[in-house]
């Protein structure tokens, strides 16, 4: 490994911790966010939500920006705005403007998570790329160990506004490294597509808003039913413009590729279950078994410390063996250990019984996460992957909206936040759905070549031109 590609996967990984950090450190601080604020459920669903639906919305926006404008270019100013909007979040006096500054952290999210994937695909070659994967899920994933943990940890221990106060240092020092220590690389020389932009991003922005008020104010009201209409017909005419547009923003040919289309759904359901079971899981964890938002963060180390040994592992062997047999096997035993979590749950038994199934849980997540990115990448042209890894990364967001989403409406037609055991009666059911989503992604995973390295990025040179260090 080069010294440029070790600076390449440093920053990446740290940056992209961070945004990740900040998808789950909410969770475990949301009863004391709640109390604190005075917040209702559906308002603090929105602490969570607002954040994905922005960084859901502006994902492929974000790519083409990179493509266009310069990739590292481009991650630096999503690093200072996730800075900034981190310094408003923390100021907040009150949700609305907390939501709000959740909101523009989505907006820097969406530049940095597809761009970063972006810059680490461009410095390795594909014999080598699934293993530097493998290490950037593993960094990344500390967000998945630290996010209950450090939200838990800060929030009895301080604060919950220094689970964003954090953030600064980190933003600071990741800025100026990234500029002088990376390389410049850019996709191919296109003119912006304005209507394909405008298009996604009503398209994003009507969906996802159904998915998170449906439980608000009701699957069958106009409002929901309005921004989902409207927001699937926008997708349909974004698809429409892509397939004729002189220089598309997002190749419509790409979802024509097996592997890309089916390593997308599989992560969709992925983060469909992962994300929506954390959210439950910190709070059950609170709620009906009385533990503090530590105690809460430390019982979820079972669960995510396998991404240390598991995905580094995962990342080496895809490059040997392909990737569908990791995908499809790690999504399934995600599955089984939601699985037997719900169980527990609904058997009223205490923590100690659910430790295994979390294990195991852990374990498939560690594999179907390297694999199914890795998957995605290799699928397409090298003057594809900006674009590819706008569209892979808002798969991931849009999963957990839709995890949540669904999650909330079985929980709320089985339980509720009346009593302990009425939370208990709610979650049961819920992470059910949960494994079910990771059976459906595991799915997908089969559908996924046998042998990913004989996609086309692994034959063909890469074109993408790169600039000095310091433009």
């Amino acid at each position: 490994m080069t010294r440029t590609q070790k600076w390449v996967l440093a920053l990446t990984s740290a940056a992209s911790l961070m945004v990740a950090l900040d998808q789950l450190v909410v969770a475990t601080a949301l009863s004391t966010i709640r109390d604190d604020l005075h917040a209702s459920i559906a308002t603090l669903e929105w602490t969570v939500n607002a954040y994905s639906l922005s960084f859901a919305v502006l994902l492929i926006t974000g790519a083409a920006l990179g493509d266009r404008l310069g990739r590292r270019r481009m991650f630096a100013v999503g690093l200072l705005v996730f800075t900034l909007a981190s310094v408003a979040c923390a100021l907040a006096p009150n949700t609305g403007l907390l939501i709000a500054a959740r909101t523009i952290q989505g907006a820097g999210s969406a530049l940095v998570m597809p761009l970063a994937v972006s810059l680490l695909t461009n410095a390795f070659p594909p014999a080598r790329r699934g293993a530097a994967l493998g290490i950037f899920m593993a960094l990344t994933g500390l967000a998945v160990v630290g996010g209950p943990l450090v939200g838990g940890a800060i929030t009895e221990g301080i604060a919950w506004q220094w689970i964003f106060w954090i953030n600064v240092p980190i933003g600071a020092i990741l800025i100026p490294l990234v500029l002088i220590r990376t390389t410049e690389s850019r996709g191919p020389r296109a003119r912006p597509d304005l209507p394909g932009l405008a298009l996604v991003s009503a398209g994003m922005f009507g969906i996802v808003w159904g998915l998170v008020r449906g439980n608000t104010v009701g699957w069958g009201s106009g409002e929901v039913m309005t921004m989902l209409i409207a927001g699937a017909a926008a997708t349909v005419a974004f698809v429409a413009w892509e397939a004729r547009a002189r220089e598309p923003m997002l190749p419509i040919s790409l979802f024509a590729n097996r592997t890309f289309s089916a390593a997308n759904v599989a992560i969709f359901m992925l983060t469909a279950a992962l994300f929506s079971a954390v959210f439950f899981l910190a709070q059950y964890l609170q709620i009906t078994l009385g533990y503090s938002p530590l105690g809460a963060g430390l019982r979820f180390l079972p669960w995510t410390l396998t991404l240390f040994v598991i995905a580094p592992a995962a990342g080496r062997l895809s490059d040997r063996i392909g990737d569908r047999s990791l995908l499809a096997a790690g999504l399934a035993l995600q599955g089984i250990g939601l699985g037997w979590v719900a169980l527990t749950i609904a058997d009223g038994r205490s923590y100690p019984a659910a430790i295994a199934a979390l294990m195991i849980a852990g374990c498939g997540t560690s594999m179907a996460l390297p694999a199914g990115q890795n998957a995605a990448m290799n699928a397409v042209s090298p003057s594809e992957v900006g674009k590819a890894s706008g569209v892979f990364n808002t798969a991931r967001q849009l999963g957990g909206v839709f995890g949540v989403a669904i999650l909330a409406a079985v929980f709320a037609a089985n339980g509720s936040y009346a009593s302990p055991e009425a939370f208990r009666d709610g979650v049961g059911p819920a992470l059910g759905v949960a494994a079910g989503l990771s059976a459906l992604g595991a799915i997908a995973g089969t559908l996924v070549r046998r042998r990913a390295a004989e996609a086309p990025m692994a034959q063909a040179p890469s074109p993408v031109t790169v600039s000095a260090v310091v433009d």
